[in-house]
């Protein structure tokens, strides 16, 4: 399933920005980073810029925030503000450890700020140091207990370990704090997943994209869970409506190929198959569909059904 982890402080997670999104100034309201990090490559260059402009803006707020200039001179907030650019830049170059090192430059100039950690944290995350990244979100959450994107990050890292529970108490502390949180349910929706429990997390799902009906991830999560427990043709419409607002979103194209080739429409899905391929040629390696995207069952043998027939 498609996770969303607050990124960058990275809601991000990846579409269309949210119609409600409420955060604090010390913690970065990801989804706006994710959305134009997401679809750089994978869209147009609109996607890009977007981007760009937006981590070149939140970067600024962290340090424009009222209690920086009670305690730093203009010197240190603007060496603050260049360090937090490139950070930036190197996590949207996907390269992490060298992101890494500049927030911990960061933590070490300004320990106080929450944002700092959960970055750094999620710097981590990406490189599959979860353990470790756990310990720089429980240091955010101390400094901003009432923020939720630490939490929303954590429960991914946990997510990552395998720990459902941990993970779903993480989703439910966002929600408690911001009950129109769709990245939350969307998460929520991915911990159940995780458990199998498919009816539930099929209620998160629909949940997420009700409070955010652009939310695509939400909603092709949605559609691989109602194909898991038979509701085929309604799956079915829901990935052709996200493939026609979103050519190029490979998830979607190839749980379309899977879908359309069990309903016996061959040359539809063989057509969906390149252009998933053309996106992400990691679609053919079940055992990554499993363990990395963590597709429900049903859809990774109608996947491989259609491998083996091709």
């Amino acid at each position: 399933m498609i996770n969303k982890i607050k990124k960058i402080n990275k809601r991000v997670k990846p579409y269309q920005v949210l119609s409600t999104i409420s955060r604090t100034r010390w913690v970065l309201p990801t989804l706006l980073v994710e959305i134009g990090c997401y679809f750089q490559n994978r869209f147009n260059k609109l996607g890009q810029i977007f981007c760009l402009v937006t981590l070149l803006l939140l970067g600024s707020l962290w340090f424009s925030h009222p209690a920086f200039a009670n305690v730093y001179t203009e010197e240190q907030i603007q060496a603050g503000n260049e360090l937090t650019q490139k950070a930036f830049a190197l996590t949207e170059q996907g390269k992490f450890a060298q992101a890494e090192s500049y927030w911990t430059k960061l933590i070490e100039e300004f320990p106080e700020n929450p944002a700092m950690w959960s970055n750094r944290g999620n710097a981590k995350v990406s490189q599959n140091q979860l353990e470790s990244a756990i310990e720089d979100f429980n240091q955010a959450i101390i400094l901003a207990p009432t923020a939720t994107d630490p939490y929303l990050n954590r429960g991914t890292a946990w997510e990552g370990l395998g720990e459902w529970e941990k993970a779903i108490a993480d989703y439910h502390q966002v929600l408690e704090l911001d009950p129109n949180d769709a990245m939350g349910y969307n998460n929520l929706g991915n911990a159940h997943a995780g458990q199998r429990k498919w009816q539930e997390a099929i209620d998160y799902y629909q949940k997420a994209t009700e409070l955010a009906p652009n939310f695509a991830f939400a909603r092709a999560n949605y559609a691989l869970a109602l194909y898991e427990i038979g509701e085929i043709d309604k799956s079915l419409q829901i990935l052709r409506n996200l493939v026609r607002k979103y050519p190029q979103f490979a998830d979607v194209r190839a749980a379309l190929t899977a879908v359309l080739w069990s309903r016996g429409k061959q040359g539809e899905a063989e057509s969906n198959w390149v252009a998933a391929l053309g996106l992400d040629p990691r679609y053919r390696n079940l055992t990554w569909l499993e363990v990395n995207r963590r597709w429900p069952p049903q859809m990774i043998t109608a996947l491989e059904k259609f491998l083996k027939l091709q």
